[in-house]
């Protein structure tokens, strides 16, 4: 897919603790395989604006499609908004009507989040450019965690 200027997207930070998070921003300008990203939530260290950086393609993905939901379920994949970003774990506690509690693998991390900050995970397939929703249900046991 090609973006271009005005694209509402998401960039993946692959930095170490921040593997799995993808914030999100808008295009700036294009470039043969590169993007200038301008981001939402990021600020520049040394002024007052948004930090906006060059972006290869490969990090980016458009903003996925909204899939409509009333609750979760356990063992389910979601990504949460938190920290400026959406982030990716699994259901592994309901509690109440609308908390969850989250397991975030790449951080070993177990918490609580309530219903408006989660959304269905979808991956982004880019040879085809769409968005794939599998429900991903896995049994688990407190070993597994």
């Amino acid at each position: 897919m090609k973006y271009k200027r005005g694209d509402q997207v998401e960039v993946a930070d692959l930095g170490h603790g921040f593997l799995g998070s993808y914030y999100r921003g808008n295009i700036i300008s294009t470039f043969e395989n590169e993007y200038i990203v301008q981001f939402r939530t990021l600020l520049e260290n040394d002024s007052p604006g948004p930090l906006w950086e060059f972006v290869k393609t490969e990090k980016i993905r458009p903003i996925p499609t909204s899939v409509e939901v009333s609750s979760f379920h356990l063992g389910e994949k979601v990504d949460v908004y938190a920290n400026d970003s959406w982030w990716t774990g699994m259901v592994i506690s309901k509690m109440g009507k609308s908390e969850y509690l989250v397991h975030f693998g790449s951080t070993n991390q177990h918490i609580m989040y309530l219903f408006p900050f989660l959304r269905v995970h979808q991956e982004w397939d880019a040879s085809n450019d769409i968005w794939v929703y599998t429900l991903f249900r896995f049994m688990l046991s407190l070993s597994d965690l």
